[in-house]
């Protein structure tokens, strides 16, 4: 895929979908923190329905600490990996009392030094809470991203530097919601809808489908 299809394709998903953003439920960076995490190998559909009720009893790093993890763990028991999400996340509560005075930091070394977030957490926090170009290449990212021709790679790491590098800066700071959501809807993993896609013309997939 070359600049000027990479160009055209962004234009076309931000005139579709001027304002994306992620569809975890939050009113709060803390509750954004707490959502990501919980929804790694989870789907968003899953962390909704857990913290609609958890943050009606706790949404602060306090609150969550006074929980416990095994009063978390009533909150989250249908999540997958939840004894352990549970775990990580009263001990990023404690630490962002402790060193941070209970503020989410807007630091990618910081945000990783917590239990439970690591380079794909952060980049999520930074891009959606603090508007910075981060791009967290998930599953729906990496695939679009190789399918496409948008930014070939290897692994995420590889993806993340190749998107940065070649998503177009006007498009940079929603690039990560656009690429997550056609991933999610359209560029499907087992049969894309081709038929159905915005940008089928300029993608370099070689077996596109007629649905």
């Amino acid at each position: 895929m070359n600049k000027l299809k990479r160009e055209e394709m962004f234009r076309r998903l931000r005139a579709e979908n001027p304002e994306p953003t992620t569809e975890l439920e939050f009113n709060s960076t803390f509750e954004l923190l707490i959502a990501v995490i919980l929804s790694a190998q989870a789907t968003d559909v899953s962390v909704n329905k857990a913290t609609r009720e958890l943050y009606k009893i706790a949404n602060t790093p306090e609150t969550m600490l006074v929980l416990g993890v095994d009063g978390l763990k009533r909150y989250i028991k249908t999540i997958g990996l939840f004894n352990t999400k549970a775990e990580n996340v009263i001990k990023t509560c404690a630490a962002l009392i402790e060193r941070h005075n209970s503020v989410v930091p807007a630091e990618r070394d910081a945000l990783e030094a917590l239990p439970g977030v690591g380079r794909k957490t952060a980049n999520v926090v930074l891009n959606t809470a603090f508007r910075q170009p981060a791009m967290a290449v998930d599953t729906h990212i990496f695939r679009v991203s190789n399918r496409t021709g948008l930014a070939p790679g290897r692994n995420v790491l590889e993806v993340e530097k190749n998107l940065l590098k070649f998503v177009p800066r006007d498009y940079l700071l929603d690039a990560h919601h656009w690429l997550i959501l056609h991933g999610r809807y359209t560029c499907v993993a087992r049969k894309p809808k081709c038929g159905s896609c915005l940008i089928e013309d300029l993608c370099d997939f070689s077996k596109k489908t007629s649905e």
